[in-house]
């Protein structure tokens, strides 16, 4: 049987309170001890991605399965140390709704009302009135709309190409909204749409998705390829290691492919 130093889990124990802004538990199951050893005090200290960053990975994943009290803390522990802003918490759970799912995100969006009122209840302050929604930023036009989409779907997915407007998946799913509109949105940054993406796509069973926002997220030098993987180590402590085994053969996979293309580019421009 395998024991946890009594140092090293007090130092769980002062990570975990750090992180999540709340005191750590302290059961001394197997789970709850190597939670707090491995996860906090190890995975969310390594230097690869900030504590920020790694809110980003933490949140989709939490949001996709179906645990309420880790949701609702993570939500609590990005807006209450400042790491997330509102707006960009609302900004996440939009972008996860596009790839995690509607249904998942309308509790998302229920539990981060519900913790944003709730801090503002525990300091003893009003709920500031939220950000007007219009004008949007985008083109009203359809046909610029469009046109828009396409631009976006090129520059995110790192491609020559984009898709036809022959069907409503397409014209007015994919580029109409999440190319013309959300990936464009200002609320939230392009790293961190990356990074839920990433960790939307791996949660998945779709295997081209995967593939696709993996090598975008490296072509475009949005993630380094140690911040990637940094992010499937993450996203394995969160979400479980069997989808972040293969989420971690398809970033080797892609590093490769991006590694190849770099070097043609690079002999082309010679």
């Amino acid at each position: 049987m395998t024991t946890v130093a009594p140092d090293r889990l007090e130092r769980g124990r002062r990570a975990y309170a750090d992180i999540m802004t709340i005191p750590a538990p302290q059961d001394s199951t197997p789970a709850t001890t190597h939670l707090l050893d491995f996860v906090f005090a190890e995975v969310w200290q390594r230097p690869g991605l900030t504590r920020r960053e790694r809110r980003f990975i933490t949140l989709p994943c939490a949001a996709a399965a179906d645990a309420e009290g880790p949701l609702r803390d993570h939500v609590y522990a990005a807006l209450n140390s400042g790491d997330v802003s509102v707006v960009e918490m609302q900004e996440t759970v939009l972008h996860f709704a596009v790839y995690g799912g509607w249904p998942k995100a309308s509790r998302f969006n229920q539990v981060v009302d519900e913790q944003w009122e709730r801090i503002h209840q525990d300091r003893g302050l009003p709920v500031p009135p939220p950000e007007p929604l219009l004008p949007l930023s985008t083109p009203s036009d359809p046909e610029e709309r469009l046109a828009v989409g396409e631009q976006s779907f090129k520059d995110v997915n790192c491609l020559p190409f984009a898709p036809t407007r022959d069907n409503p998946f397409q014209g007015a799913g994919i580029l109409n909204f999440v190319f013309g509109e959300m990936w464009l949105r200002p609320g939230l940054g392009m790293k961190e749409r990356r990074l839920i993406t990433v960790a939307c796509v791996a949660f998945q069973d779709a295997p081209y998705p995967i593939l696709s926002h993996v090598y975008a997220a490296l072509k475009s030098r949005d993630l380094s390829f140690d911040e990637m993987d940094e992010l499937a180590l993450h996203f394995a402590a969160h979400y479980g290691w069997p989808k972040g085994s293969n989420l971690n053969q398809v970033i080797g996979e892609q590093k490769q492919r991006v590694t190849q293309e770099w070097a043609d580019e690079s002999q082309g421009n010679s």
